[in-house]
C-alpha cells in the first residue's frame, strides 16, 4: 500500500480529521507498506472494523489509492471524493469508546444534544458520528454546521436527519475549515433573503414554498434574474393567464435569459409590449346651417 508522504498537507489533513486511528494506520502503512489489514489490526491492537472503517476515512481523505485496501501502484486523488449515500453501520461499543478517549466527538455530542433539546438516542449517536468520523467534518465545523441548522429548520428543532442532510452538502462541498464554514452560512444566510425578496414580488406570504416552487426560484436567481424583473415576469403571467402560473412564467424568463436580458432597463428596451395606437381624432367641427334647421323645424 502505497501512502502520500508526510508532508504539511498530509499532516494538516490528518490531524483536521482528530481520528487516532485514522493517523496510527497512516504511519503503519507509511512505515511497513502492508496491505494486509488483519496485519495491520494485530499490529495496533485494534479490530478488523476499526482497521477497515480507517482505511476507507483515508481513502476518501484522498491519502491512499482509491479502490481496495490492497490497490497499490494507483495514484491517489486529489479531490476529496464524495461520499456515499448512506452512512456505515457503527458497533455501540465504539462509539462508546470514542465517547470517551475522544474530547472533539464530546463536544460535538455535548452540542447536538443542546441543539436538539435532548439527550441523543442509539440512533442519533450514530448518525451524528458517521458526520463525525465517516463524513471527516472536523469538530469545530460540526458545531458551526448544528447551529446553523438550527438558524435554517424554521423555528423548529432540527432532526439529526436534518442535520446528517446538510453535512453531506457541506462535505461534498468540502467545508473543512471554519472560514469556509462562515462563508457557506454567509451566503445561505444572503440567498434566503433574496428568496424572501422573491417571494413578496410574487405575492406569496403566510407559507412556505413548495419543494417545485422553491426550484423555480433558484433557477431563476442562479440565472440572474433579481425580484424587480421578476416582479414584471409576475405581472405578465398574471395579465395573460389571471394567475402565478409558474410554467408559463419560468418560459418568459427562459426567453429573456437567451436574449441576455436580466434588468427592468434590458426588459424595456429588447421586450417591451408594443406601442398602442394613438388616439383617432375626433373630425373639426362644421358650422351649423341655420337655414336647413329652421326648414327641418318648420315641418315638425
Amino acid at each position: 500500500m502505497q501512502c502520500c508522504p508526510m508532508d504539511n498537507f498530509t499532516a494538516d489533513q490528518l490531524i483536521a480529521a482528530h481520528d487516532g486511528d485514522v493517523a496510527l494506520l497512516y504511519i503503519y502503512l507509511l512505515r511497513t507498506g502492508s496491505d494486509d489489514p488483519e496485519l495491520a489490526a494485530r499490529a495496533l491492537c485494534r479490530t478488523l472494523g476499526e482497521v477497515s472503517a480507517a482505511y476507507e476515512k483515508l481513502q476518501r481523505m484522498g491519502l491512499l489509492p482509491g479502490g481496495s485496501a490492497a490497490g497499490a501502484g494507483q495514484e491517489a486523488s486529489p479531490r476529496r471524493p464524495e461520499p456515499a449515500e448512506e452512512l456505515p453501520e457503527y458497533e455501540t461499543e465504539d462509539l462508546v469508546r470514542r465517547a470517551k478517549e475522544d474530547t472533539g466527538f464530546a463536544a460535538v455530542v455535548q452540542e447536538a444534544q443542546k441543539v436538539l433539546g435532548h439527550v441523543l438516542s442509539s440512533s442519533d449517536l450514530k448518525r451524528l458520528f458517521g458526520i463525525y468520523d465517516y463524513l471527516a467534518l472536523p469538530p469545530e465545523v460540526i458545531l458551526m454546521l448544528l447551529n446553523h441548522c438550527v438558524s435554517t429548520s424554521r423555528n423548529r428543532r432540527p432532526s439529526m436527519r436534518y442535520i446528517e442532510k446538510e453535512a453531506y452538502v457541506w462535505a461534498n462541498r468540502e467545508i473543512l475549515s471554519l472560514e469556509q464554514a462562515e462563508e457557506y452560512i454567509r451566503r445561505s444566510r444572503e440567498r434566503q433573503e433574496d428568496i424572501g425578496r422573491v417571494k413578496e414580488a410574487l405575492n406569496i406570504r403566510g407559507r412556505e414554498l413548495t419543494a417545485t416552487e422553491g426550484k423555480y426560484i433558484a433557477a431563476w436567481l442562479d440565472m440572474g434574474f433579481g425580484e424587480d424583473c421578476l416582479s414584471i415576469a409576475y405581472d405578465r403571467t398574471v395579465t395573460n393567464t389571471g394567475a402565478l402560473k409558474w410554467g408559463y412564467m419560468n418560459k418568459i424568463l427562459l426567453s429573456w435569459h437567451e436574449k441576455g436580458i436580466h434588468t427592468p432597463a434590458e426588459v424595456q428596451e429588447k421586450d417591451g409590449r408594443r406601442k398602442s395606437a394613438p388616439p383617432v381624432k375626433a373630425p373639426a367641427d362644421k358650422p351649423i346651417d341655420m337655414e336647413r334647421l329652421r326648414a327641418i323645424v318648420e315641418k315638425m
